[in-house]
C-alpha cells in the first residue's frame, strides 16, 4: 500500500471534527472518468500534481454539498497508484446520505472508463491492502466491509451502484473483495507495508528541517508554498496562519493585536498538547531549533528547543510560549 496522507482541512466535514465509534469501512467508487488524485486531493505534495480548476475537497462543500471521504485511490501525476487519506479514520465523514455516516471509515476509487484491467486490477489490490491496514487498527473483520449498493440494501446508505457496476466488468465483486481481505489478514496474502512518502508524514512524522515544515502547513493548512527549504516571508505568514486558525482569530497572517490577545489566553508549556503546540514546533524548526518531532505534544525536546529560542532572542528562557516569544517567532 503507498499510503500518504493530505487531509482536507478546509471541508466543512473536518471542521466539523465530530468523531465516530468505527465499526465498518464502506468502499466507494467517484463515478466520473478521470482517474487522477489531484482532481480530488489537494495541495499539491510534488506527487499530486496540481488541480487548476479548484474543485478538490479541500473546499468546504465541494460541488456545492456536504460531503467528505476519508481516503482516495488513484493515479499519482507519475502515473503509479496511492492512496490519499483526507480525514482522520475517526471523523465522521459525509459519504453514504444515510446512517452509515455514522459508523463507517469510507474511501472512493477514482474511476477511470471502468474497461483499463491493468488500472483496475491495481486499484482494487490497493483498496484491499487499505481494507486489511484499518481492519487491523480498527479490530474489523472482512465481514465489516460493504461496498454504497450494499449500504443502500441495508437501509444505511442511499441508493447507488457502485462498486458493482464496475467491479463485476474484471471478474470481482465484493464478496471476492472480502474474501481478498479476509486471505490477506489470515496471512494467506502479505499486503504490502504503508509506504511513506519522502518527506514525512503530516503527523507523529520527524520533521526537523524547513522543507518538511512547509510540507506539513500545505498538507494541513493549504499553505500554497514552494518547497525551497527557504524560510522567507511567505512559510512565516503561513506559520502565522496556522497560529491564528488554532487560536480562532483572522488568518491574515499578521501577528497584530487581536492574534497577541488570543495568545495571552492560550500560553503553552510543557504539558500542553494539540494544534497549538504543533504550530509551535514548527516555528522552533524554522528557526533553527529543532523538536525532533511536530507531533503537538510538548515534552523535553519542545522545552529545551523553547528555551534555546528564548535565550538566543533575549527573553526570559523561562519555556513558556506567551505574547513575547509568538510576537518573537513570528517577526
Amino acid at each position: 500500500m503507498n499510503l500518504h496522507e493530505c487531509l482536507a482541512t478546509n471541508n466543512a466535514c473536518y471542521k466539523a471534527g465530530q468523531r465516530i465509534a468505527v465499526k465498518g469501512i464502506m468502499v466507494h467508487s467517484t463515478g466520473a472518468n478521470n482517474p487522477n488524485l489531484r482532481r480530488y486531493v489537494q495541495p499539491d505534495d510534488g506527487l499530486l500534481g496540481v488541480n487548476p480548476n479548484g474543485n478538490s475537497y479541500n473546499t468546504k462543500y465541494p460541488g456545492g454539498s456536504a460531503v467528505c471521504v476519508h481516503a482516495f485511490i488513484g493515479k499519482l501525476k507519475d502515473g503509479s497508484i496511492a492512496t490519499y487519506q483526507t480525514l482522520p479514520w475517526d471523523y465522521r465523514g459525509w459519504h453514504a446520505g444515510g446512517a452509515a455516516n455514522n459508523t463507517h471509515i469510507s474511501f472512493e476509487i477514482c474511476e477511470d472508463g471502468l474497461n483499463d484491467a491493468d488500472y483496475f486490477g491495481k486499484v482494487y489490490q490497493e483498496a484491499v491492502d487499505l481494507c486489511v491496514y484499518l481492519c487491523k487498527k480498527f479490530g474489523l473483520t472482512e465481514k465489516n466491509i460493504i461496498c454504497h449498493s450494499e449500504g443502500y440494501r441495508l437501509g444505511i446508505a442511499t441508493n447507488h451502484a457502485d462498486v458493482m457496476h464496475w467491479f463485476p466488468k474484471h471478474g470481482k465483486s465484493m464478496d471476492t473483495f472480502r474474501a481478498d481481505v479476509k486471505a490477506a489478514l489470515n496471512g494467506a496474502v502479505e499486503p504490502v507495508k504503508p509506504v511513506q512518502p519522502s518527506t514525512p508524514s503530516t503527523t507523529d512524522g520527524k520533521i526537523d528541517t524547513v522543507r518538511e515544515v512547509q510540507l506539513w502547513l500545505n498538507r494541513n493548512y493549504s499553505g500554497g508554498l514552494t518547497l525551497d527549504g527557504l524560510y522567507g516571508s511567505r512559510t512565516k505568514a503561513a506559520l502565522t496562519k496556522a497560529l491564528q486558525h488554532g487560536l480562532g482569530v483572522a488568518t491574515d497572517g499578521i501577528y497584530g493585536p487581536n492574534t497577541n490577545a488570543a495568545v495571552r489566553r492560550n500560553n503553552l508549556r510543557n504539558g500542553s498538547t494539540g494544534e497549538l503546540v504543533k504550530v509551535l514546533q514548527g516555528f522552533l524548526v524554522c528557526h533553527g531549533h529543532k523538536t525532533a518531532y511536530v507531533d503537538g505534544i510538548f515534552g523535553a525536546g519542545t522545552l529545551a528547543a523553547l528555551k534555546s529560542f528564548q535565550r538566543a532572542y533575549g527573553l526570559t528562557a523561562d519555556g513558556i510560549a506567551g505574547c513575547n516569544t509568538f510576537a518573537a517567532l513570528c517577526r
